[in-house]
């Protein structure tokens, strides 16, 4: 059984929240490749960033989820993903308009259940690496509500519940499945 776990969907709707917890609670987590690009980009004086180039951006963040994924692969235990290579494609189809690489996509699989965040406004906020707004946000949840089931992933909406109440539903999930 494939032991990585996506957890994707709305920014600003507690993704990064939810893999602290299962951080504390001791599986392997993975920081979202965005954050970190943004990170490095701005350290560095580099343009790789959404609000200049968006393209350059979603090819490194493809890279980068490569480089986790592999890291990852022979996982033991669950392994958590805040997004991943599917967001990172999916994002380059909508800045190209080119086709998704179901390929690259099919080569590397995650858990076929993908748990997904809401929007949730009530606690979206933006930070110095999400400066998009909840409508943005909103419209890339949609896209991405779309692209996981195409490729052959079950969603699995998050409940609006407390970060602990959230953590015990995958694990609950993930139980399920095995």
């Amino acid at each position: 059984m494939n032991k990585r776990v996506l957890i994707s969907g709305c920014s600003g709707g507690g993704k990064s929240t939810l893999l602290q917890e299962l951080s504390a609670r001791g599986y392997a987590t993975v920081e979202e490749p965005g954050r970190r690009i943004v990170q490095e980009e701005k350290a560095s004086g580099g343009k790789a960033l959404p609000w200049i180039d968006m393209e350059a951006f979603a090819r490194r963040a493809i890279d980068m989820a490569l480089v986790d994924h592999a890291a990852h692969e022979d996982a033991q235990n669950w392994a958590f993903f805040d997004r991943g290579l599917i967001d990172a494609l999916a994002a380059l189809q909508h800045t190209t308009g080119a086709p998704l690489d179901e390929k690259l996509a099919a080569s590397h699989r995650y858990n076929t259940m993908v748990f997904i965040t809401p929007p949730w406004p009530e606690i979206y906020a933006s930070d110095p690496e999400r400066r998009h707004g909840l409508n943005d946000a909103i419209a890339e949840y949609e896209r991405l509500l779309q692209t996981f089931p195409s490729l052959g992933y079950t969603i699995i909406l998050l409940p609006k519940t407390p970060v602990g109440e959230r953590a015990d539903f995958i694990l609950r999930c993930l139980a399920e499945q095995a």
